[in-house]
């Protein structure tokens, strides 16, 4: 992705969760001249990985499979007693999250504001081979235990939420406009706890064509 599609981008989430009365915290606004006068005080945002994450999974075509994401709030298994972690993602009309599955994280995602239906497809995986099992998948909507036929479409309206257990193979977009998604979950860890269906790197490569209006999760400078 170029640093300019980024910044528009960033520039766009702000402006829509504005406009749904959710506010974001004050560091997501926090410029590279504001990080580079961090210091350790600032270290849970740096180490637990929270802040900006825009991918179009490397692919250039973030409008049709891609995702924004600010990870609120996280915990990190090795440095603190956190279990939990929050989200607010930015799903656009007709953009697609490429099929995947956790093997730790169990999460709530929840249509927060919005217009159109949020949408999803579910299957499980098989825990050993990791394969897309031909089963019904059992889940709960707002708490009442469902159950979908595999790669059935599940369509959300606001207010509505899924719980998504680990091995619950998922993949999710909007249809008819841009859709402000919540995920409460356990802690959240990026790095190791994804598994595409189809192999993807999860962060994209970022041209710098333009100075960085903010930083994404992944550039914090170390603390002075």
């Amino acid at each position: 992705m170029k640093r300019s599609e980024v910044n528009a981008i960033i520039g766009e989430n702000k402006k829509f969760a504005a406009e749904c009365n959710f506010a974001l915290p004050k560091w997501a606004f926090w410029t590279p001249e504001d990080w580079a006068s961090k210091g350790h005080e600032c270290d849970e945002i740096r180490l637990n990985g929270l802040g900006w994450d825009i991918t179009d999974y490397d692919l250039g075509t973030f409008d049709k499979l891609g995702l924004s994401l600010l990870t609120i709030r996280n915990g990190n298994f090795n440095l603190d007693k956190k279990t939990y972690c929050e989200k607010i993602m930015w799903v656009r009309d007709g953009q697609v999250t490429p099929t995947h599955f956790h093997w730790k994280k169990m999460e709530d995602i929840i249509y927060r504001a919005g217009k159109g239906k949020f949408c999803m497809k579910l299957w499980k995986a098989d825990p050993e081979t990791e394969e897309i099992l031909d089963e019904p998948v059992k889940i709960k909507v707002d708490g009442v235990l469902r159950v979908f036929q595999p790669g059935e479409k599940v369509e959300l309206e606001v207010g509505e939420s899924v719980c998504y257990e680990p091995y619950c193979y998922h993949t999710f977009w909007m249809e008819g406009g841009t859709g402000l998604i919540g995920e409460v979950s356990t802690v959240n860890d990026d790095v190791n706890d994804n598994r595409f269906l189809e192999e993807l790197p999860r962060f994209p490569k970022v041209e710098d064509d333009v100075p960085a209006e903010v930083l994404l999760c992944t550039e914090y400078p170390s603390a002075k």
